[in-house]
């Protein structure tokens, strides 16, 4: 299977070729690296592993304890290929092209972008602020194929995208779309063994992005999402 491995390390010559030779070791093959910080002199690197099934993850996460300075932030299953260069402009693409189902085409493919378990496109009530428990909560507009029926959302504001987590130990980040209360929401579960990575700032960075380029290429279509259908009556 295809495994996430997020590692914060000592940002020094030699650290990131014992992590290397540690996954290696352990029987994971490294496809791709990604660097998402570098900051005070330490680094949090993302690795996208392909695991054994059989094999047990604690040979891996305690190879990686062993090295000085290293800590793992998270293992998780990883859905989709590795991302590359290109997908973005890629996806902003395809939504241009059939813009009739651009929210569609955008929360069925971050999921795969981002490393995550699934997305909706949740509609808030443009009185949000005024409102509290089941009067408030959003609606949803298009789930991704992965999500629970209904899908479990945390508590969602259309002000500015984020990341949260919720005292259950799931995994959100969160970006509004600028207009009709809408706003993508990106989930990675917790599970067990295995235990994600909450979303790094570089990715909700990297989604708000694709939300804001979707709302120019949709317009006016964004308020057409989670509006009930119209009748014809004859």
């Amino acid at each position: 299977m295809l495994l996430r491995v997020r590692v914060t390390l000592p940002d020094r010559p030699g650290t990131l070729g014992q992590v290397a030779r540690t996954l290696g070791v352990s029987g994971a093959d490294i496809v791709q690296v990604v660097v998402l910080e570098r900051l005070g002199g330490r680094a949090v690197d993302d690795f996208t592993v392909v695991w054994p099934g059989a094999a047990r993850v604690e040979r891996l996460l305690a190879g990686l304890a062993a090295i000085p300075g290293v800590r793992v932030d998270g293992v998780w299953r990883a859905i989709g290929a590795p991302t590359t260069t290109g997908q973005d402009a890629e996806l902003l693409a395809q939504v241009a092209a059939n813009p009739t189902d651009g929210v569609a085409t955008l929360v069925d493919a971050v999921p795969g972008l981002l490393a995550a378990d699934w997305a909706v496109a949740a509609v808030v009530p443009l009185d949000w602020a005024a409102r509290s428990g089941e009067a408030g909560e959003p609606t949803v507009g298009h789930a991704s194929w992965r999500a629970p029926v209904p899908p479990r959302l945390p508590e969602v504001t259309p002000l500015r995208a984020r990341a949260m987590t919720t005292p259950d130990g799931h995994h959100y980040a969160v970006a509004p779309f600028g207009r009709a209360g809408l706003v993508l929401v990106v989930a990675r579960d917790h599970s067990e063994p295995l235990a994600a990575a909450a979303f790094h700032s570089t990715e909700v960075d990297r989604l708000a992005q694709l939300v804001r380029a979707g709302a120019v290429i949709l317009g006016d279509r964004l308020d057409l999402v989670g509006a009930p259908p119209v009748t014809t009556i004859t």
